[in-house]
């Protein structure tokens, strides 16, 4: 019988066959720890989903109508909560549309509007820090007006291009319809942080 064996092919020698093994190691814990990683990332880009669904949803603002505070395209973060103070920005649902006022009134308060746009709740003049301009706007209903059992009376920041509660179109926000409270600004970078 013939030995067909390769004279010229040497065996390996332990150093190769040492250096091979620790390669194979390193291939298949290279493959544990990315695998581990995926399973990871989509664990949390999940648990991130719900939470930005059920508890804090992410919004993105359309519009002038919150102008100076909010500006279209920025990026925030509203609090499923259900108590809400005049002064808070607030995101409701309006047909298919979500849109961000500030609250004014809440239930059973009285809100009245005179022609140079200030605002009085209960009687008392409403101090408003975050207006660049004052206007009645677009107002059709009966001045003074009583916010309803269960509903907030909501504004725009830029009173006269704004249609929110002083518009039968709109008129106040149920306590069912609101998103959340607007707690955070995400994006631009820039003006990254709380709001008020």
């Amino acid at each position: 019988m013939k030995n067909t064996a390769n004279p010229s092919r040497e065996l390996p020698t332990l150093e190769q066959l040492e250096t091979e093994l620790d390669r194979e190691k390193y291939k298949k814990r290279y493959r544990r720890v990315l695998r581990s990683t995926v399973y990871t990332l989509v664990v949390v880009a999940a648990v991130a989903v719900l939470v930005a669904t059920i508890w804090m949803p992410v919004l993105q603002i359309y519009g002038a109508s919150m102008a100076p505070t909010l500006d279209e395209g920025d990026i925030v973060i509203s609090v499923k909560g259900s108590d809400f103070a005049p002064g808070d920005l607030v995101a409701f649902y309006m047909g298919n549309k979500i849109l961000v006022k500030r609250c004014i009134a809440g239930p059973g308060q009285w809100v009245d509007i005179d022609v140079e746009g200030n605002v009085y709740v209960d009687g008392n003049l409403l101090d408003e820090p975050y207006l660049t301009e004052k206007s009645l706007g677009d107002c059709d209903i009966d001045l003074p007006y009583q916010v309803p059992d269960n509903r907030y009376f909501c504004m725009g920041d830029h009173r006269s291009t704004s249609v929110d509660s002083r518009s039968t179109t709109v008129g106040c926000v149920s306590g069912e319809q609101i998103v959340g409270k607007i707690v955070f600004r995400v994006w631009p970078i820039a003006d990254f942080g709380i709001l008020k």
